[in-house]
């Protein structure tokens, strides 16, 4: 299956999850309200690590829960376990065989912690390791740039987010299938874009609060797929120092949603586009926002600020696909890369 079938399979997957997954997820929120954990651990690598940062924010937010990341080298490299004892660990992994994020689900089950894996693939190593396993649902996912797997995790994260919370997010998540097939029809706005970038070979990427996930997952696609050097930020990070790499026609690339975060962003876009001369791709919900970019992508209006993560990374898919065949190379077969890393 190519790259562009797994992308636009997403919608279907959002689905599925949501119609299959919903008494599972509750019944698990029910077994983390009862344990009462202190905090919460996320093992993961690559985008999955992009998914844990997600995380951090809509268990922060929705549920008021402390998230932290885990640093499996910990592990794999010193060969010493942290105290876990009183935590949820969560490890993820498309695959459920990274070695070293097994590794911390299996150290913290030992210590006693409430372990749950959130993987695609049941019966994974991962899987067995965890008390507790999630399966995404996304079916076989054969290109080596995760797409379909990445927002599945997003909606799993998201829909445990909501049962910790007690929030009733059932509309808000019914919605997101649509929402996801809305932005699939910006695949001819993206190759338009990427036409432009066919010599481009680095950028930055910008985004804050629950959209910092999104850059940091548009800038892997863009690594690994088309060969650029595109460094992700929080804005909030970018101004004390990472600024001083813009200069005039600089490609930076900014998501925007409306929300918490969008008051920040305009100031930064408006610095960008004026005083420093950068060329902007903007991609928001908020029409003045994307008028102040070279180039822009819509995103649906309708979806709230804590679930647009599942809907924004759709357009920096496409547009990592368009800018991979923009440049002569083959969105299929990146090299040096393959699905299931090493640890380090």
């Amino acid at each position: 299956m190519a790259l562009i079938d797994e992308i636009q399979e997403q919608p279907e997957v959002a689905a599925r999850l949501l119609a299959e997954a919903g008494p599972e997820v509750a019944a698990l929120a029910a077994t983390i309200k009862s344990a009462d954990p202190s905090h919460v651990v996320i093992a993961a690598r690559g985008t999955s690590d992009h998914a844990a940062i997600y995380a951090q924010y809509a268990l922060g937010v929705m549920a008021g829960v402390y998230a932290g990341l885990a640093t499996p080298s910990v592990h794999s490299l010193y060969g010493r376990a942290p105290d876990y004892s009183r935590a949820l660990v969560i490890g993820i992994s498309q695959s459920g065989a990274s070695p070293d994020v097994v590794g911390v689900i299996r150290a913290a089950r030992e210590q006693g912690a409430l372990t749950l894996a959130i993987t695609n693939t049941t019966g994974s190593d991962m899987a067995e390791a965890a008390a507790y396993h999630i399966a995404l649902r996304a079916g076989p996912e054969n290109a080596v740039a995760a797409t379909k797997t990445y927002t599945a995790t997003l909606l799993v994260l998201a829909m445990i987010a909501a049962e910790l919370s007690d929030t009733d997010a059932s509309a808000d998540l019914a919605a997101l299938p649509g929402a996801l097939g809305k932005v699939l029809d910006l695949d001819d706005e993206a190759a338009r874009i990427a036409a432009d970038m066919s010599q481009l070979n680095r950028c930055v990427i910008l985004g804050r609060g629950y959209h910092y996930a999104t850059a940091r997952e548009w800038s892997l696609k863009l690594k690994e797929l088309s060969y650029t050097l595109a460094d992700p930020y929080s804005s909030a990070d970018f101004i004390h120092g990472p600024l001083a790499l813009i200069e005039a026609g600089f490609p930076t690339f900014c998501v925007a949603p409306t929300g918490a975060a969008e008051a920040d962003m305009k100031a930064v876009i408006e610095r960008l586009g004026g005083e420093l001369g950068a060329r902007l791709l903007i991609v928001s919900d908020s029409t003045a926002l994307r008028d102040q970019g070279t180039w822009s992508l819509a995103l649906p209006a309708s979806v709230p600020e804590w679930l647009m993560p599942i809907v924004s990374i759709v357009p920096g898919q496409l547009h990592a696909r368009h800018v991979t065949m923009a440049k002569g190379g083959a969105p299929e077969q990146p090299r040096s890369i393959r699905k299931v890393t090493l640890p380090n």
